[in-house]
């Protein structure tokens, strides 16, 4: 076979009509004969580019509420038969058939319909698309003879070979776009399975929990949104896929800086995170994913100056996080530290223009997401779990302890308790409250028993601990834990509760004077 071919005829039918008429424009310059239905077929007349309705070919209209346009064997004749074998050209000869060189479909927006609030299940049902798939597939199939275009990506790169070569594409373009089709439908029939699979079958469900039952079959489908330099370490190829929403830290817009690598991706999402579970104007500053500085405050000026107060020394090369618009006062000060990344909803002008003058400050601005499973790798298979989303109040602890927490010292207790779920276990955190806003004081991370977490807490503490709570993420085994905090300063402490030496670990907090609340949950964070 030749390894270019003509594109003499082109079925174009997209639901996402961006740079449609401008293509088809290129194509109908080269004198390509458009075919086209429904929507698609006006906004191309509206343009004014003569358009041949898929009816045409097939001899039957468009019937069922569009639900069957293109299943026919004119449509699916035309793209499948191959070119250089002479019973299928006798056959569509014989047919009337028109060969069909190129397909320029996009599909119902399924995701997108999932995704609305309030949506039910006969609006899921009828943003199946059916018609699109079976055409991108067919074409993907005979790539050898036919172009299959699924995403309007593609056309500027498509638009310069054709016009380049006569109106021909090359057999490796068509190779490639064959690849990309097949990726789409194998992603769209798994958003498909993996949403209704949430659903009964009453046709009036809304969309579904997030407390919907282990889905039997995980299937992750993500695109390759671009490459990285390496991952954690030089020898390692990495890259950043995308869900293709436009949520997240992944999504997430880049507005100035230098290439944002593997690690500033991870501690940004770490980051992120934290700043997610404060209602009041926080500021989160995170080192190899850990928090070393936390602070509300009533500006976000304010609350970055008490975040760094916390740890200036870690916060050195870290990355910021922010949960609301950063404004030109706090650029002015944070463009004063050298950070790696800050992450916010968005940037002032002033801000943007505070950081301009570091290059390689990567600013981003995020769009928040909402509440989701959490799948890890381990070898062999995949963990999949709930995100950490239970909350605890003052309504809901429990205070075993001879001596109750104060309102005051409440108050820090649920701010340090929020700090420590985001902060690798054995984690011990020690906060304080300052004009209403919480602050943290020190941070103990990831040490391998509980006790050396609250000395270690102690010993990085830039601020005094003296009157200060402490948040443990799982229970104490033994009063020694207790013991290091109450030696440190802090005067109560926060923690799940549930060991079988309770008792020990109450008594001792009631011999060194310390208060204690149990939450009853847990909150392990493995990494």
């Amino acid at each position: 076979m030749s390894d270019f071919k003509a594109v003499r005829r082109a079925l174009l039918s997209v639901t996402d009509k961006t740079g449609l008429v401008e293509f088809a424009g290129v194509l109908a310059g080269l004198g390509v004969e458009l075919v086209s239905t429904g929507g698609t077929a006006k906004a191309l007349r509206d343009a004014g580019l003569a358009v041949r309705d898929v009816a045409e070919l097939t001899g039957f209209p468009e019937m069922l509420d569009g639900r069957v346009k293109t299943l026919h064997p004119g449509v699916h004749g035309g793209i499948l038969h191959r070119r250089d074998h002479p019973d299928h050209v006798a056959a569509v000869a014989e047919h009337g058939i028109a060969p069909i060189d190129m397909v320029v479909v996009n599909l119902y927006a399924f995701e997108k319909t999932a995704a609305r609030a309030g949506v039910t299940t006969p609006e899921l049902i009828e943003n199946i698309d059916i018609g699109g798939p079976s055409m991108l597939r067919s074409a993907a199939k005979n790539f050898a003879d036919v172009a299959v275009v699924s995403s309007a990506e593609d056309y500027p790169a498509l638009t310069a070979e054709l016009q380049a070569n006569g109106g021909q594409l090359s057999l490796e373009t068509r190779w490639r776009l064959a690849r990309a089709a097949f990726a789409t439908t194998a992603a769209y029939d798994s958003a498909i399975a993996t949403t209704l699979e949430a659903l009964p079958a009453d046709l009036t469900t809304a969309n579904a929990s997030a407390d919907a039952a282990l889905p039997p079959v995980l299937r992750i489908t993500t695109k390759l949104k671009n490459p990285l330099r390496y991952g954690e370490n030089p020898h390692q190829v990495a890259g950043v896929y995308t869900d293709g929403s436009v949520r997240g830290i992944a999504n997430a817009v880049q507005l100035q800086g230098k290439e944002l690598s593997f690690n500033n991706l991870v501690d940004l999402d770490a980051c992120w995170s934290l700043a997610s579970e404060f209602e009041q104007t926080a500021v989160i500053i995170v080192k190899h994913t850990n928090p070393c500085g936390v602070a509300l405050g009533p500006t976000v000026e304010a609350a970055y100056l008490r975040a760094l107060e916390a740890d200036p020394v870690s916060a050195f090369g870290g990355v910021i996080g922010v949960n609301r618009v950063v404004d030109g006062p706090a650029a002015v000060q944070m463009a004063k530290l050298f950070v790696e990344a800050i992450v916010a909803p968005d940037f002032t002008a002033d801000a943007v223009a505070a950081f301009s003058a570091k290059k390689n400050l990567r600013l981003l601005r995020i769009v928040p997401t909402s509440p989701a499973r959490v799948i890890k790798q381990i070898s062999g298979g995949f963990l999949l779990q709930d995100e950490d989303r239970a909350l605890v109040t003052a309504e809901t602890l429990t205070c075993p302890t001879a001596r109750k927490p104060s309102e005051e010292e409440i108050a820090a207790m649920l701010f340090a308790w929020k700090v420590c779920k985001h902060v690798k276990s054995n984690a011990i955190v020690y906060a304080r409250l300052g004009g209403g806003f919480g602050q943290t004081v020190g941070v103990g991370a990831g040490q391998m028993s509980r006790v050396d977490a609250a000395r270690f807490g102690a010993m990085k503490a830039a601020l005094p601990l003296a009157g200060t709570v402490a948040a443990s993420d799982a229970f104490f085994p033994f009063p020694d834990g207790v013991e290091a905090i109450a030696n440190a300063g802090a005067t109560a402490i926060i923690q799940p509760g549930g060991s079988v030496r309770d008792a020990e670990v109450i008594a001792a907090a009631n011999r060194l004077g310390v208060a204690m609340a149990f939450t009853g949950i847990r909150h392990f964070l493995h990494g």
